[in-house]
């Protein structure tokens, strides 16, 4: 059997999928969606945040450290959860936290509140995505995993959309306080929605009970997830792929092209749009191809790293005080491509792992993205203060990253493809003997 075709298998007590499944999760989506809004605030308003506290590079990067650190420390324990307490219940503790998170951000009088009231976002946010991946895989086929996972990164961007079209426009407009206090209201929203409507899986599929045993059945679930060559490789597929974008949206692209780049705000802005759009077309293109294709994985993911890597040495290096528009305009569109890669991750782990380990796997995968990013936004930050501003040093650390999660790639690629066969081969044999 082709690769392609193994993507298609059907495996036996595959939930049907339909209308009830798109309505059941495109409310948990809705959730992710307005969670972004709320991670990405802080790209629009890195410039007001630091008048407004008062704030160098450094301390204005720990914002958006802080909640990722909070963010990445949290995805095991969460994934731990998802499989444990399912995903209604997780989800919905998660609006609550950042939804407070964002109201106290809206109100901070200081820095070190603000500070609190995004770990605190960070928290709740960190509880959503894993969660709808979850929900993905209980309402839908195996089969339609892929483009499940790449849509719902999809409406994640569409959030990052709304953050840089709306609330940069609200900010401007009604101030800082009603800007972050207003669009708190859409986390109540989604509340009320999850509440009436949201169900972890459809009847007559409920999972089958596994002992939940304390700390000793939390070990065995990390060391049998992390033992996988698949979920490993996920991870440094999400680590390499997913960050470059992930600083440049959620803190460093606006000062880059404004301070750096000597663009207005507004341009600065709409190249920021730019990248969210770009990643929502190559989302769709990725999620089709690699539903159809598994073996194109990994040269997508590759491919990626590679033009982005290029990109931002062009455009560093380019000889002149300001890079020219053209080129700050490809850079966008293919910093476009790092989400879409970083969703292909999931689709090394999932298959490396049992029903029961999913949420796990993904959590451990779902680290290593904001891992890099946590560090990318430090290592910025820390770089600009030292060098007196200069972007052209404090984004060569991108090129670190990248190389550093490149060698565990190709360390990995061999043994988890030789495993995945493996499981392919065995779930071949199952579903024959599977009785009519």
């Amino acid at each position: 059997m082709s690769s392609s075709s193994s993507s298609s298998l059907t495996l036996p007590g595959d939930p049907p999928g339909g209308r009830r499944a798109v309505t059941v999760w495109s409310v948990g989506v809705s959730v992710y969606f307005v969670a972004v809004i709320f991670r990405t605030s802080l790209g629009v308003a890195g410039l007001d945040a630091a008048d407004r506290f008062h704030v160098n590079a450094s301390a204005l990067s720990t914002f958006s450290i802080l909640q990722l650190l909070v963010y990445a420390g949290m995805q095991i324990p969460v994934g731990l959860m998802v499989d444990r307490l399912g995903t209604k219940k997780v989800l919905t503790f998660g609006v609550v936290l950042f939804t407070i998170g964002q109201l106290g951000f809206a109100f901070s009088p200081t820095y070190g509140t603000a500070l609190a009231s995004r770990a605190l976002l960070g928290c709740g946010d960190a509880m959503t995505f894993i969660s709808v991946l979850r929900l993905g895989s209980r309402w839908f086929p195996a089969r339609r995993g892929p483009m499940v996972a790449q849509l719902a990164g999809l409406v994640g961007m569409a959030g990052n959309l709304v953050s840089t079209l709306v609330l940069a426009r609200l900010l401007h407009g009604v101030g800082w306080t009603a800007a972050f206090a207003g669009s708190s209201v859409a986390g109540v929203v989604v509340l009320v929605l999850m509440l009436a409507f949201l169900k972890d899986h459809p009847e007559g599929h409920e999972p089958e009970p596994f002992p939940h045993r304390g700390a000793a059945y939390v070990r065995r679930q990390i060391a049998a997830s992390w033992r996988e060559p698949g979920t490993r490789l996920g991870l440094w597929v999400h680590f390499t792929t997913q960050f470059p974008a992930m600083v440049f949206l959620l803190l460093w692209g606006l000062p880059f092209l404004v301070e750096a780049q000597g663009l207005s705000r507004a341009t600065a802005g709409e190249l920021l749009t730019l990248v969210v759009l770009s990643n929502m077309l190559i989302g769709l293109v990725y999620g089709q191809i690699v539903a159809r294709h598994h073996a194109a994985r990994l040269p997508l993911a590759l491919g990626t790293v590679l033009s982005t890597a290029v990109m931002w040495a062009a455009t560093l290096a380019y000889p002149a005080d300001h890079a020219p528009m053209w080129l700050l305009i490809v850079l966008c569109v293919v910093l476009g491509a790092c989400g879409p890669a970083s969703m292909i991750g999931f689709d090394f782990a999932r298959p490396a792992n049992p029903p029961e380990r999913q949420g796990t796997a993904s959590g451990i995968t779902n680290m290593g993205g904001f891992v890099a990013s946590m560090t990318t936004l430090f290592a910025v930050g820390v770089l600009l203060d030292a060098t007196g501003g200069s972007y052209t040093v404090a984004f060569s650390a991108v090129f670190v990253l990248q190389a550093l999660g490149l060698s565990q790639i190709l360390r990995l690629r061999k043994l988890a493809a030789r495993r995945e066969r493996e499981r392919l081969v065995a779930s071949r044999v199952e579903t024959v003997h599977v009785p009519a």
